[in-house]
């Protein structure tokens, strides 16, 4: 397809909302997807470094104050 000027070529036809709204919200999902991902693993490694640490703390506790008393 040929276009005669730039503005024509932004219309698209009579379909320029509908493609560049649809370049523009790939853009945006495709931006933020990496940022979204790299936010989770850190907060997953957070959750997965204080359970590690509670289970530690928890094994380190002598059993008869754990309420294990028998």
């Amino acid at each position: 397809m040929y276009w005669h000027s730039w503005s024509d070529f932004i219309a698209m036809g009579g379909y320029g909302f509908y493609v560049w709204g649809s370049v523009g919200v790939t853009a945006v999902l495709l931006t933020l997807e990496p940022i979204l991902i790299k936010q989770r693993q850190r907060n997953t490694i957070a959750r997965l470094k204080r359970q590690f640490r509670a289970d530690r703390q928890a094994d380190a506790t002598p059993a008869n104050t754990r309420g294990n008393a028998q």
